[in-house]
């Protein structure tokens, strides 16, 4: 049986959805309340304030990310493999709209007007991407799998902008083929 989820992970969660549809002032604790069937004052019991809910959210996300890039290492050896299997997870979210498009991208767009504790999780986010990206390129470019142009560090930056990029065309055009197309041409610019 199913684990029916608490209700800061449903806060959390429709949270999540709403950034993910308008931004981080794309919603009001009343439209979460609205969602989960709870009043305000019972967000505002697990989560004080606003910054404090979308801090929270980032932070798990960041976990999550670190968990599932920990379990594809322990699966996938293989740095070209590695590479095809994180865009192929972000192009099947994005085909089933099952997560079309990364909160913490979605979310460095809006970083002027962040608050700063939000912005820290955001930023430490693409630090921890961006390292891991380009410990996968060095580890191909050394066995012979890839080919980088610069260092693997500005490398993993143009890789990881352009699959953001690549959700926010996709979302602009309502075409999630679009993802696919342009996280292919990445790959094969890098590919051997």
């Amino acid at each position: 049986m199913a684990k029916r989820p608490n209700t800061s992970e449903e806060i959390l969660r429709c949270a999540r959805s709403l950034i993910v549809a308008g931004g981080y002032n794309g919603f009001s604790y009343a439209d979460i309340a609205k969602v989960v069937g709870i009043r305000n004052a019972s967000i505002h019991h697990y989560f004080p304030s606003k910054t404090d809910l979308v801090r929270a959210l980032v932070a798990g996300y960041r976990e999550d990310v670190d968990a599932g890039i920990a379990e594809m290492e322990r699966r996938i050896a293989d740095p070209v493999e590695q590479l095809r299997a994180y865009t192929g997870y972000w192009e099947a979210c994005i085909a089933d709209a099952s997560d079309p498009f990364c909160v913490c991208a979605l979310l460095a767009g809006e970083i002027p007007v962040l608050p700063q504790e939000v912005a820290l999780e955001v930023r430490a986010h693409f630090r921890r991407l961006s390292a891991w990206l380009a410990s996968v390129l060095e580890r191909g470019a050394s066995q012979g799998g890839l080919r980088l142009s610069g260092t693997a560090r500005d490398e993993a930056e143009t890789f990881m902008a352009g699959i953001h990029g690549a959700m926010l065309s996709a979302r602009a055009y309502a075409d999630p083929q679009v993802f696919g197309i342009v996280a292919r041409r990445l790959l094969e610019r890098l590919v051997v």
